[in-house]
């Protein structure tokens, strides 16, 4: 059975936009809840806090009048940019007054900030110093007014587990509108039957999870679980829990209530393999054999051209890849040290092979195992 940790430092809580959301439109009332265990937390306790919060567009929304979330790109920055201001005024007011002077610190991310190993580290150590200073909590959000389509995390439940791994955190928690991961749907199931603990999460698990369909919220259920498979991997505990519920930070702390507890791995995942395996944005795919998956994965060996059966994507050397099996399921990320237009022509050809067919071999190996991270 998985439990929550009892010597946590570094707290990570996700706030998403179904909370910060109301008939009306905005409604910071858990907001308001949620900050004030947070600011009690950070004050009486010490804890390292950091909140993920979506809001901005909802926010923007609001003060806009809007009814509908908008789709076209640069409606959605530019409605993002009006509700950010706006929602971290809230944080700052509501965190000063109930942490007793409790200061905010926002930090905005892209997909592209982590892309770069320096920027990845950048990140980090930015975090860590504000964590050293006195009295600070940082919100983090993704930068919704200038990321484009193809540089987005795509939720902040997968941003929340990036920026948790990345520092070092405890315990994730992501606060949403039901009581944790459920064998259906609840809201249409009445019958749905909460599951406390979730020791690994596999194609079952992952069949289990229906998406939100809100005009103001991204993602549902299975962005929180594709979550828990970044937290987990890199020995990480994740919980989801319902964020309306009073008190509820505390009560996951001491483990009480109804919640789910994702499992982790008993050793933490190396800073650069978790910057290979969720810091990078893939630039290609590259699908492998029967063969070459075996060896990778259960012989931890790296992957060589041979096993390659085909290429898709246009990537130079040094790119992040998804590497999939004959299944095309997903088995594991790396950095090739060939492009998308040799490995088109050496792919399935020996090591010794490739010298006569590029006229140079720069390297036995597409993906050294070093480079590489199995999923």
């Amino acid at each position: 059975m998985n439990t929550i940790p009892t010597d946590i430092k570094t707290l990570v809580v996700k706030i998403g936009t179904s909370l910060l959301t109301g008939a009306q439109g905005f409604d910071g009332r858990t907001m308001e809840a949620v900050g004030q265990e947070l600011a009690e937390l950070k004050r009486t306790r010490g804890l390292n806090v950091l909140i993920v919060s979506s809001g901005a567009i909802g926010c923007g929304m609001d003060v806009l009048g809007m009814k509908e979330r908008p789709r076209l790109l640069p409606i959605k920055q530019a409605v993002a940019a009006v509700g950010q201001s706006r929602l971290m005024h809230y944080y700052e007011t509501l965190l000063r007054t109930y942490g007793h002077g409790i200061k905010t610190a926002q930090i905005l991310l892209s997909a592209a900030d982590l892309d770069s190993r320096q920027g990845y580290l950048n990140v980090r150590n930015t975090t860590k110093a504000l964590f050293e200073m006195d009295g600070v909590i940082p919100v983090v959000n993704e930068n919704d007014s200038v990321a484009i389509e193809e540089l987005r995390f795509g939720d902040n439940d997968t941003l929340a587990a990036k920026v948790a791994a990345k520092i070092d955190a405890d315990l994730l928690i992501i606060l949403c509108d039901v009581d944790g991961l459920y064998d259906r749907n609840p809201a249409r199931h009445k019958d749905a039957q909460p599951i406390p603990h979730v020791a690994q999460v596999t194609e079952e698990i992952e069949a289990l999870a229906d998406d939100t369909v809100t005009e103001t919220t991204v993602g549902g259920m299975k962005t929180k679980l594709a979550a828990a498979k970044i937290a987990c991997a890199t020995g990480l505990t994740m919980v989801i829990a319902n964020g309306r519920r009073p008190g509820i930070v505390n009560d996951v702390l001491a483990g009480r209530g109804p919640m789910t507890v994702f499992g982790r791995k008993p050793g933490p995942m190396p800073h650069r393999k978790r910057w290979i395996a969720f810091g990078r944005t893939t630039q290609g795919t590259v699908q492998v054999d029967d063969g070459a998956r075996k060896a990778l994965v259960d012989g931890g060996k790296s992957l060589l051209a041979a096993g390659i059966t085909d290429i898709q994507g246009s990537f130079g050397v040094g790119a992040a890849v998804r590497i999939v099996d004959a299944a095309r399921k997903k088995i594991a990320r790396g950095l090739v040290n060939y492009s998308s237009e040799d490995l088109l022509r050496i792919k399935g050809h020996r090591s010794h092979e490739i010298q006569s067919i590029l006229g140079r071999k720069d390297f036995d190996e597409v993906v050294h195992r070093d480079n590489l991270v199995i999923l």
